[in-house]
């Protein structure tokens, strides 16, 4: 067990595995699944909300352990962070960022409120597609700013990208204040998306 535990990769292997087990004994349980278009909406719901949750669990890492801390690290130890850690965490942000988008555009389709959900329901009027196109919007929004503003900003505040020292400084609090943003529209795209399941 600790050579599993002591590596990331056999790790997740290990949870892909027990998952997959868990999946088999619900197969057989049930006496099997139809391969139709709710098990596919169920599998895609799955990768959505297992990358949401890599999105913001490092958005939130970003905003109250990171950068809240920096202050508080020695000037000598603060390399670690800005060329080792966060570049890490914002490679797994920003593509989890993308998937999360991805697989909840193609849980829309798939389930037929994909047209409904953007254009907030204004036609046909149903509540659960506006709430669920307001979640849209604002994943949508926030995805765009960690492609388009927080990682080229993040890229030149953490010597990614060569730039002038004022400009790096700059490019940071762009950065953060835009991480800012995202978290305020976290909490809202959550409810909006839980809501739209749970209260109609």
């Amino acid at each position: 067990m600790y050579k599993i535990l002591s590596s990331l990769s056999k790790t997740v292997h290990a949870s892909f595995s027990v998952t997959i087990l868990l999946f088999l004994v619900l197969f057989f349980l049930n006496g099997g699944f139809a391969f139709d278009n709710l098990f596919w909406s169920w599998l895609c719901r799955f990768v959505h909300v297992t990358v949401a949750i890599m999105w913001i669990g490092l958005l939130w890492y970003f905003n109250f352990i990171q950068i809240p801390n920096m202050s508080k690290i020695p000037d000598d130890l603060k390399p670690a962070i800005g060329k080792v850690i966060a570049p890490a965490a914002l490679f797994y942000f920003r593509w989890a960022a993308l998937f999360t988008i991805i697989s909840g555009l193609i849980l829309a389709l798939l389930n037929g409120y994909l047209y409904d959900a953007i254009t907030l329901s204004v036609g046909s009027g149903i509540p659960k597609h506006t709430a669920i196109g307001i979640g849209m919007w604002l994943g949508l929004i926030m995805a765009f700013n960690v492609w388009f503003v927080i990682w080229p900003n993040q890229k030149r505040a953490l010597g990614i990208k060569d730039c002038e020292p004022e400009q790096k400084i700059k490019s940071a609090r762009t950065a953060m204040i835009i991480s800012r943003v995202n978290t305020i529209l976290s909490l809202p795209m959550i409810f909006t998306m839980i809501a739209a399941q749970n209260l109609y």
